[in-house]
C-alpha cells in the first residue's frame, strides 16, 4: 500500500506534513512515494497551490495544505481502511 506525497523543494509547509504523514506511517504501514510537482507539468497545473497534498492511488485526497495528522488518519480509515 502506498500513499502520494505531492511536495516541492524548499517548502516548509511541506516539510511540516512530511512529519505528520509519518508519524501516520508508523501506525498504519504504508509506503510514502514523494512527487516533485516540478518534474511534471500535469502535477505542478494540479496541485501548486495546493501542496502539500497526500493522495492514494486511485486519487482519493487524504488531506492537503496544512497537514493534520487527524484528518490524516480519519481519512485514512474512510478511503483505505473498508
Amino acid at each position: 500500500m502506498s500513499l502520494y506525497f505531492y511536495t516541492k523543494k524548499e517548502c516548509p509547509l511541506c516539510d511540516k506534513g512530511l512529519v505528520q504523514l509519518e508519524i501516520l506511517q508508523q501506525e498504519k504501514n504504508f509506503n510514502i512515494i514523494i512527487r516533485d510537482i516540478y518534474t511534471d507539468d500535469e502535477w505542478l497545473e494540479k496541485y501548486q497551490i495546493r501542496i502539500p497534498v497526500v493522495e492514494t492511488k486511485e486519487g482519493a485526497v487524504l488531506d492537503e495544505g496544512v497537514l493534520s495528522f487527524e484528518l490524516l488518519s480519519s481519512n485514512y480509515e474512510k478511503y483505505i481502511s473498508k
